[in-house]
């Protein structure tokens, strides 16, 4: 019989990928979404390249009825993956009530229904965010926890806390917190790939949209860090290696291989660039110049943040297998297939 998971979240970004690596492992998905930050025909994206289209229900998560109503329609279900939350650190800033009742009541509300199931996988979509500016690196997961630089960062602090809580009192839920770092790529299909509303609030569609004539220059938030070239040093995980460290911790827990009810992992690739890093990693895959210009820091950035692996490479299983090339090559081709269609 194959197992049913429902992906939350799962026409946007990340979770597009993580549809398609659970389709082709053999897992039967059901896909929520409330189409606030993402398309519908991004469904036939995945078809396309699976084979196979997923059951899509569009839903709300912050109407507790309806989703109540739709795990009394999918009882069978064995596990969530849970990406549908509001994203932009600066919005939150300036929007805080609207992500504490996204990102939270949505939360609470899929655990309550989880909480009343025989048995229960829960894989959380978190953030090396919480981690704040680590005090060592690479960044472990018993690094302290700092204070979070945002509403949305705060979510994700918040919400590890609401699992761990409830794992506690549940013999029968499962879960893991996945700390990503920074996602970036898309498929080599370029059937699916990032598609930001708006401005983009991530470096990379930045240089891409820059790139193909989308945008005039690129901004880079100051020079004057204590780097090797004085710009802020991020690890870039290639978004379909973050997708199959998702199937690697369900597989996890549906095999019952956790050692406790509550795990935490970080997912990158152990290996930190800069931002000219991967402006001349992109001039290089693209073969073009980019425009940019330095302009002042950005408040909230940290000076670095990349991952220590080896728990997840040991523990989990998995390791990154694509690299920093790899993945600006493949938001390049998503790119230039996005504006030429």
């Amino acid at each position: 019989m194959k197992h049913k998971i429902i992906v939350t979240g799962g026409l946007g970004f990340i979770g597009s990928h993580v549809v398609v690596e659970l389709q082709n492992e053999g897992f039967e998905v059901i896909i929520i979404d409330d189409l606030s930050n993402s398309s519908v025909a991004v469904l036939n994206g995945i078809t396309a390249i699976t084979g196979k289209k997923p059951v899509f229900e569009k839903l709300d998560l912050r109407d507790k009825p309806s989703v109540i109503d739709f795990f009394k329609r999918h009882h069978d279900i064995i596990g969530v993956i849970h990406f549908a939350a509001s994203k932009a650190v600066g919005e939150s800033v300036n929007l805080p009530l609207l992500y504490y009742e996204n990102n939270l009541n949505s939360l609470i509300y899929i655990l309550q229904e989880l909480y009343k199931k025989d048995t229960a996988n829960f894989i959380f979509s978190s953030s090396c965010t919480v981690y704040g500016q680590a005090d060592t690196l690479p960044i472990t997961e018993s690094e302290s926890i700092k204070n979070a630089e945002s509403p949305y960062g705060n979510t994700k602090q918040i919400g590890e806390e609401i699992i761990r809580d409830t794992c506690k009192v549940s013999e029968n839920l499962k879960a893991i917190a996945l700390r990503y770092f920074n996602p970036i790529g898309a498929h080599e299909s370029a059937k699916i790939g990032e598609l930001p509303i708006g401005t983009p609030q991530n470096l990379v569609p930045f240089i891409t949209q820059t790139g193909i004539g989308l945008r005039e220059q690129l901004s880079v938030f100051g020079d004057d860090y204590p780097t090797e070239d004085g710009t802020c040093i991020r690890d870039y995980i290639h978004v379909v290696d973050l997708a199959k460290a998702h199937v690697a911790a369900l597989k996890r827990l549906i095999d019952n291989k956790n050692a406790e009810n509550y795990e935490v992992f970080n997912i990158g690739t152990g290996k930190g660039s800069s931002v000219l890093d991967v402006i001349k990693s992109f001039e290089s895959v693209a073969n073009k110049k980019l425009n940019y210009k330095i302009v002042d820091r950005r408040q909230g950035d940290v000076i670095a943040a990349y991952a220590d692996t080896h728990k997840a490479n040991t523990v989990l299983g998995w390791k990154a297998q694509l690299n920093l090339e790899d993945a600006l090559a493949s938001a390049w081709k998503w790119e230039q297939k996005i504006r030429n269609t």
